[in-house]
């Protein structure tokens, strides 16, 4: 969400009658890259961009390439193969990411109303999950499909560029399914006797963050989440708590007593809950009142013991949700990363969650034994042909 907003403040700075504009993104990845799929760079023709596609080696390649594709007027398809020395010496830097990238180049009509950014400021004025199917890839020499696309977001909303009415059909069902399921996905089709390859991303509107107390370990919490581009709610049902002064980058302050908690705070899918005030009877009725009205994820600051007595608490009032309930409670909460200080505890907290929502375990990156980034099993029996076919003839494929 953040670098979509950044790219659609860019984009609205730019003055298209005497710049030109297009935007890069990634398609396809097999193999390691420094970006997922769906990762986007804005560009204009005087060298400036706005995200990025890579670590910071692809950039100005894809400025040149941004030109051309403004100059000829029409999308085009750039394949980046960092398992070659050869492709690293032309781009003039070492890659050594061990593999290769498609993104897609296109250039941007400020007139159409449905071009890519304008598609984003729909996901982004929304503020619900959505996704996005683009066209990037097809048998047809000129492929005449090539960088249209089709929204559909959380209300049910659908936006299409999609030229031909069977091939929006199976997008929009495949769409649905990537909506359902959280997960993007590559996905081929025959039209009219041609192959089609299509991108299936999910856009998410970023994480909701509530607070519950303004202690002075909130601030840096605060701070460090909207650094993420996370939306930060700090509340309290004490006033002096929430001088604005003390939360300079939450989204909201408010005053919200502790027992209209439910029905004040309204959560998301994407909506983190997090206890810290340190007075035991604010977070045991605020506990009270999440358990009416659950966030995904809950985290109570204080060390296991305290949250057991909240539990031996619940039970004698007869309102304890069960043991699978309790589970998913996390206090103490954080990973274990050492950390004493204010700040050190803020990176704990910010860390879990997003390992939580990613679906992480949040462990360290040396000890997985695939990729660090999650790739589909089509993925993987391509990459495999690939490797079999460079051994095979001892060619390189798809040189920048």
């Amino acid at each position: 969400m953040k670098e979509a907003k950044s790219i659609i403040e860019a984009y609205r700075k730019v003055n298209f009658s005497t710049q030109k504009a297009a935007l890069a993104t990634v398609m396809r990845v097999h193999g390691s890259s420094y970006r997922r799929p769906g990762a986007r760079m804005l560009m204009t023709d005087d060298g400036r961009w706005t995200g990025a596609i890579s670590g910071g080696c692809l950039e100005g390649d894809a400025l040149r390439k941004a030109r051309q594709a403004i100059l000829n007027n029409r999308p085009s398809l750039v394949t980046y193969d960092t398992m070659d020395d050869n492709s690293a010496t032309s781009l003039g830097v070492g890659l050594g990411c061990n593999g290769i990238i498609d993104v897609l180049i296109e250039p941007i009509n400020e007139l159409d109303i449905f071009n890519s950014i304008h598609l984003l400021e729909k996901f982004v004025e929304k503020g619900e999950l959505a996704v996005m199917a683009t066209v990037f890839d097809s048998s047809i020499a000129e492929n005449p499909y090539q960088g249209q696309r089709f929204l559909l977001n959380g209300l049910g909303e659908k936006y299409s560029t999609i030229g031909h009415a069977n091939l929006e059909e199976l997008i929009a069902a495949d769409a649905q399914k990537a909506f359902v399921a959280n997960r993007p996905a590559i996905c081929q089709y025959t039209v009219d006797e041609a192959m089609v390859e299509v991108l299936v991303e999910t856009l998410h509107p970023g994480i909701q963050l509530v607070i519950f107390g303004g202690g002075f370990d909130a601030a840096p919490v605060t701070s460090m989440a909207k650094n993420l581009g996370w939306a930060v709610t700090v509340t309290d049902d004490c006033i002096a708590h929430l001088g604005a002064k003390r939360f300079p980058d939450a989204e909201n302050v408010t005053l919200c007593q502790r027992d209209q908690v439910s029905t004040d705070i309204v959560f998301k899918r994407f909506s983190a809950a997090i206890l810290m005030s340190h007075n035991y009877k604010y977070d045991y009725a605020v506990l009270k009142e999440l358990i009416k009205n659950p966030p995904a994820y809950l985290g109570i600051m204080g060390p296991k013991k305290r949250f057991d007595k909240m539990v031996d608490q619940l039970k004698e009032e007869g309102i304890y949700p069960g043991d699978a309930w309790a589970a998913t409670v996390h206090s103490p909460i954080g990973l274990d990363l050492g950390a004493e200080t204010p700040d050190e505890i803020a990176l704990s907290v910010i860390a879990e969650i997003q390992a939580f929502f990613n679906n992480s375990k949040g462990g360290y990156l040396k000890h997985l034994d695939g990729p660090i980034h999650d790739r589909s099993a089509y993925d993987d029996r391509l990459l495999n042909n690939i490797y079999e076919q460079l051994n095979a003839t001892g060619s390189k494929k798809g040189k920048a």
